[in-house]
């Protein structure tokens, strides 16, 4: 089985540096284009897929919706696939995210110290409910179709506390690499038993704080 793992489009919120979590915000156009760019590339590239698991927020469900194109296979929700919520403090800039003496500041830099605001989800939360879909959802897909290629399409926080399983590696590495780029897929591969990556990734840079100058 070939798993697809892809962000999706940029939105507002994104180019704002503001923290989406569970809201329901749209694709702008920048992303609305990244993610028809992906669709047109692998279908150039004759990559097919069996299916597409979906978060159920508007900006995950339409980027898979502009990567099938004008395929046919189905589009499949899934509640466990929604975003990490940040609580009280969805919509605030990273800027004020991180200006503060609360643990919600060790989001990016120190994960196994991160608390979140009030009736916030924490990463634990996040790795447990990912675990489940992966387990629950897709590796039993490759008893019935081995040579199954499938996608899923979420968001940031959510697929690298879904990669914390697939890599077999704890909440203090829960970034891996770093924040997936959007529209941006990661590659595994699955004989029944073990998760291996196949894909290349570069160290990236945390987004949030390109540009940011500290007083």
């Amino acid at each position: 089985m070939e798993l697809y793992l892809v962000r999706h489009g940029t939105t507002d919120w994104n180019a704002e540096k503001k923290f989406q979590g569970a809201c329901d915000i749209e694709l702008n156009e920048n992303g609305r284009i990244l993610a028809a760019e992906l669709g047109c590339r692998l279908d150039k590239n004759q990559i097919d897929f069996d299916s597409i698991y979906s978060s159920p927020l508007i900006r995950a469900y339409e980027t898979a919706c502009l990567i099938r194109g004008h395929k046919t296979y189905p589009i499949i929700k899934n509640e466990l696939l929604t975003e990490i919520s940040f609580g009280e403090l969805e919509g605030i800039p990273y800027s004020e995210w991180i200006n503060t003496e609360e643990p919600r500041k060790y989001f990016f830099t120190e994960p196994a110290k991160y608390v979140p605001p009030k009736n916030g989800e924490t990463l634990d939360s996040v790795c447990e409910r990912t675990k489940k879909f992966v387990q629950t959802v897709i590796e039993p897909l490759q008893k019935s179709k081995p040579d199954s290629r499938i996608m899923i399409v979420a968001h940031g926080a959510l697929l690298a506390g879904m990669m914390c399983y697939l890599d077999e590696h704890g909440i203090e590495n829960y970034w891996g690499n770093g924040l997936k780029g959007n529209c941006e897929e990661t590659i595994y591969q699955y004989d029944g038993k073990k998760w291996t990556k196949t894909s290349k990734e570069e160290v990236r840079e945390n987004p949030y704080e390109k540009g940011r100058t500290t007083a």
